[in-house]
């Protein structure tokens, strides 16, 4: 039986080109997340930053994906739409075509849950 859906994600990451004083566009995400009501776990480097912003869907008997190079600025509906999509499922498993384009073009890693 699956678990709760989580999401996670990345505080340090940073996009391409940022501004090294500004805000981490992780951070930025995180709170436009909180903002959005999406509850999520904020975690220090997922040692993704060449894809950054990552995040990662995941919960017990359920695939866990990583994902990148998410923009605060451009993608936060995609993301909460993916999550309430990934948690909605018995798995974890989001058909491919449901997923939105930023998601199904960015997948860093798809890992099997412990449980299989």
């Amino acid at each position: 039986m699956a678990g709760e859906a989580e999401l996670v994600v990345c505080t340090t990451c940073r996009l391409p080109g940022s501004s090294p004083e500004a805000i981490r566009d992780g951070a930025r995400l995180s709170e436009a997340l909180a903002a959005r009501g999406v509850a999520h776990r904020r975690q220090e480097c997922l040692s993704a930053c060449s894809n950054g912003c990552a995040v990662v869907f995941r919960g017990p008997g359920r695939w866990t994906y990583v994902q990148g190079h998410l923009d605060p600025d451009l993608h936060l509906n995609d993301l909460v739409t993916m999550y309430h999509a990934f948690a909605a499922t018995p798995d974890g498993i989001v058909p491919w075509r449901a997923r939105p384009e930023v998601i199904r073009k960015n997948t860093i890693a798809r890992i099997p849950p412990m449980e299989l």
